[in-house]
């Protein structure tokens, strides 16, 4: 894959592309507080399988632009991602975990054009549990001196992550990381990322049911089996309001499907994009 710089609003996102242009385009959303390396191994098999993989970098994250006045709000986002779209020769399918798929989700229902081809969504729905959501917040929040060294990251991710088997090699999560001048290791997002994101929850997941009911392309909601943010009401809800979705239950997997059992996942993302 190459790396590609897209406009966004305002600024300038960050993007790997891989495959034939003139192929049927893919997008690739990750979610808070990652970077679109998350999806490597995906993006891979969607290039293997004939796609053409757009993998943003949103913004304030890995190597996109910050937003000079630290404003990540979800209208912002979207805008964002419709300046992507409108780059794109044909509507795309669009693929966002959590904050990518919620960003993703408002995209696509509240553009009145057809601006994505399908829609799948990686352990989000328009609610989530409480509880949930605030460990991961509480994880991503929790280090705002950064660390000493990317070994002490990688003890802070293991301890957050105990089901997951622990890598052999640090190499992966030093490039979410940034060593700034003071020597210490920062995640690579800015950290004012949720001083406006997470404003008036009640409003927001308004918001989300509203703009699912409007959704109108085939639709795909994938949970991680032990997932901290979704749980079974969740699902139940959000095939209501989207009665026409299929929904894929990943065992094993926890919120970060795509991390714990990648094969599942891709499996079932190329399924679900070569049906009719």
């Amino acid at each position: 894959m190459k790396q590609q710089r897209y406009q966004g609003h305002g600024l300038i996102l960050t993007a790997d592309v891989g495959g034939d242009p003139q192929s049927p385009a893919v997008v690739l959303l990750h979610g808070g507080g990652q970077t679109r390396r998350a999806w490597g191994v995906t993006a891979r098999a969607l290039i293997e399988a004939g796609y053409y993989v757009v993998s943003l970098d949103l913004r304030g994250h890995g190597e996109s632009d910050w937003d000079a006045n630290g404003d990540y709000s979800l209208d912002l986002q979207v805008e964002d991602l419709r300046a992507v779209l409108r780059q794109l020769s044909a509507p795309p399918v669009l693929v966002g975990a959590s904050l990518g798929g919620l960003i993703s989700l408002l995209t696509v229902g509240e553009t009145p054009q057809r601006i994505a081809s399908r829609l799948v969504l990686v352990d989000v729905t328009p609610t989530v549990d409480p509880d949930g959501e605030a460990r991961v917040l509480g994880f991503m929040t929790a280090h705002p001196r950064g660390f000493a060294s990317v070994e002490e990251a990688a003890e802070a991710v293991a301890a957050y992550l105990p089901h997951r088997p622990r890598p052999p090699s640090t190499a992966g999560l030093k490039r979410n990381l940034r060593l700034r001048a003071d020597g210490r290791y920062y995640w690579h997002w800015d950290p004012r990322l949720f001083d406006r994101l997470h404003a008036s929850p009640q409003q927001q997941r308004l918001r989300y049911e509203a703009a699912a009911r409007n959704v109108r392309i085939p639709t795909l909601l994938i949970r991680g089996q032990h997932s901290e943010l979704v749980n079974a009401e969740n699902v139940r809800h959000f095939l209501e309001l989207i009665p026409t979705a299929q929904f894929v239950d990943v065992a094993g997997a926890h919120h970060m499907v795509a991390g714990d059992r990648n094969d599942i996942f891709s499996a079932a993302v190329l399924r679900f994009l070569e049906a009719p």
